[in-house]
């Protein structure tokens, strides 16, 4: 049985809940002398506005006070064309550039021998060829190491020659190494440059006779082929490639022609990537470095890179 009262008629809607606010929090009192509070309160819980340690406070105005005075003193704000100079005109640059204008003082005499001295006969001199040994590495690592790797390994697939092998495209003796260095491969600003150019011959020959030629090279090599195309491949190879790369592929150094017989491979050695020189062409650039640097930075770097154990 349902009682009457309890009913609520359907017409009629339900009061809404009462709503009764949040009882205050019930403030203690201050004790006489007590930490003055911050006026915050969380859950009837008081910020005391403690003041900071005098120590604290101090150094903070010290270090406002110091950074103001260094940014007086020294360059700081940054300008369209510079920085503020500061009052004592201090310069980074200037210290760099007094730096190394010592160390050149100090030097001036090895490096003077250096220029002058038969890059042949350094070897047999002890402390020049340690002090141009050491002077080479560090113009190897500024100049060189982009793209010959800070080993001299070189890059494969790349076109950066591996430094530490005994396959040299223009000759391996001291004298050759300085020649390169000084002017450089296939560049437009040198005309003394190291200059060779291989032909495109995917514009020259159809793709099965390119297919063939490549199939001769990773014979000549010693790879993996297929004996019927590399045979007719020989044909074309001695048309078109001895010439250059002579009739067993061992390369002609002094004009830029690679060996083609070994395991050394300057854009690499496989299929795909001995058919896309040949169609494609390779035609590597390095930069010539007389007039860039000085003379006696030439013979060092040349002396050191021979001595890597790639030399001749």
């Amino acid at each position: 049985m349902v009682d009457k009262e309890d009913k609520v008629p359907e017409n009629r809607v339900a009061p809404p809940e009462r709503q009764y606010p949040d009882p205050k929090p019930v403030l203690r009192k201050k004790v006489p002398g007590e930490v003055q509070t911050t006026g915050h309160v969380w859950d009837g819980i008081e910020e005391y506005d403690n003041p900071m340690p005098r120590w604290w406070l101090w150094t903070f105005y010290v270090t406002i006070a110091w950074a103001i005075l260094y940014m007086i003193a020294f360059p700081a704000w940054p300008l369209i064309r510079q920085a503020t100079p500061g009052l004592l005109g201090y310069s980074t640059r200037a210290a760099v550039v007094t730096e190394i204008e010592g160390f050149n003082e100090r030097n001036a005499i090895w490096f003077e021998r250096l220029a002058s001295a038969d890059l042949a006969t350094v070897p047999q001199d002890d402390e020049l060829n340690r002090f141009a040994v050491s002077a080479g590495a560090a113009v190897f690592r500024t100049q060189c190491s982009q793209c010959h790797g800070s080993g001299a390994a070189g890059v494969q697939a790349q076109g950066f020659p591996n430094l530490l092998d005994d396959d040299w495209l223009w000759g391996g003796t001291v004298e050759d190494i300085h020649a390169t260095v000084s002017h450089g491969i296939r560049n437009e600003t040198d005309p003394d440059a190291r200059w060779s150019q291989m032909p495109a011959f995917g514009e020259i020959l159809p793709r099965e006779e390119i297919d063939a030629v490549v199939q001769h090279v990773l014979a000549l090599s010693g790879q993996s082929h297929d004996r019927a195309l590399a045979a007719t491949g020989a044909g074309m190879f001695a048309d078109n490639c001895a010439s250059c790369h002579g009739d067993a592929g061992q390369g002609d150094r002094f004009q830029g022609a690679p060996q083609l017989n070994d395991a050394i491979w300057l854009y690499g050695g496989s299929e795909a990537a001995i058919r896309e020189t040949v169609a494609k062409s390779r035609f590597g650039v390095m930069p010539a470095f007389a007039g860039r640097i000085r003379e006696a930075d030439i013979r060092a770097v040349s002396l050191y890179v021979h001595q890597l154990g790639g030399g001749e």
